[in-house]
């Protein structure tokens, strides 16, 4: 069985390669660079160069395998509408090669935007396209199970970590190291949910091989670490004073980032865990933060 994966050179995508020729997959990865060819090829798998916006070699990807995970993101934050456009013409046309066939397509999208002041379930519904900031991936991918699809979502939490990781924790302990101090805005008690790069690609699997169509699947290993706790762990090991920063200055402080790490964004994976036997067996974001090698560039 082969399997079409965007993304495959990311630090997601490069995990759920490496998950599924592990189990005996033949995969096809999309590769923008010849950078990223060499290391998707390095890892055992076929190349198919092309990108996130070049529908025709999407279409070419979804034809050629038995299923498709879709892990690549433009993460512009500066342009985000151009990004969540570019990622709703991707799933369309990935989708649209797909239709009719009842093939597996997993999609990625994220429980951060879908805040409800308790831990977000699967059984929680997307926020509306139309809605401020809302991430167009879980409704788009969902219209196709009209299309006999097999689809489904794989909401992943804000902090997918582990070695390797480039995205919101490392940008925290370089904030950090830059001012002096480690922070945290109001009085630390808002909460992200996390998961292991490796954890996830499993459940990555596990969805290509069983989810039903229009199911949604969360990816979550902690479903709440506060804010606070993460500033003490890079205090620590940066040895840092760990200051409070009023919620109203997150922005001057923490930059971009400032509103994001103020959130109160919990999620729960107990659905999940229970429908499809997945159970997190890697460091969470803590034990992981506690193993040092996020902070090996900054030391």
């Amino acid at each position: 069985m082969k399997i079409f994966v965007t993304g495959a050179s990311g630090f997601v995508g490069s995990a759920v390669v490496h998950e599924l020729i592990s189990a005996g997959y033949e995969v096809l990865g999309l590769a923008r660079s010849e950078a990223a060819a060499t290391s998707i090829a390095a890892a055992g798998a076929e190349v198919l160069r092309g990108a996130l916006d070049d529908l025709d070699s999407l279409r070419s990807g979804a034809r050629a395998a038995d299923g498709v995970i879709h892990t690549a993101f433009i993460h512009d934050f500066s342009q985000y509408a151009a990004s969540a456009e570019a990622d709703r013409c991707a799933i369309e046309t990935l989708g649209e090669a797909l239709a009719g066939s009842g093939r597996p397509f997993v999609v990625t999208a994220g429980t951060g935007g879908l805040s409800l002041g308790r831990p977000v379930t699967e059984e929680d519904a997307a926020n509306p396209p139309s809605a401020a900031g809302a991430r167009v991936s879980e409704p788009t991918a969902l219209s196709l199970v009209a299309r006999k699809v097999r689809v489904s979502v794989m909401r992943l939490p804000p902090s997918v970590h582990g070695e390797g990781d480039h995205g919101f924790v490392p940008r925290l302990i370089t904030i950090a190291g830059e001012k002096g101090v480690s922070a945290y805005p109001g009085d630390g008690s808002n909460r992200w949910a996390a998961v292991h790069r490796l954890d996830a690609a499993r459940l990555f699997r596990l969805a290509v091989e069983t989810a039903p169509a229009g199911s949604r699947l969360h990816g979550v290993g902690d479903e709440r670490v506060s804010s606070r706790e993460i500033a003490e762990m890079i205090g620590r090991h940066l040895n840092l004073p760990v200051v409070s920063v009023p919620v109203e200055k997150a922005g001057e402080h923490f930059g971009w980032l400032g509103a994001f790490f103020s959130l109160d964004i919990p999620a729960s994976s107990a659905l999940t865990q229970q429908r499809f036997g997945w159970r997190p067996v890697q460091p969470g974001l803590l034990a992981d933060l506690d193993q040092g090698h996020y902070f090996n560039d900054a030391k």
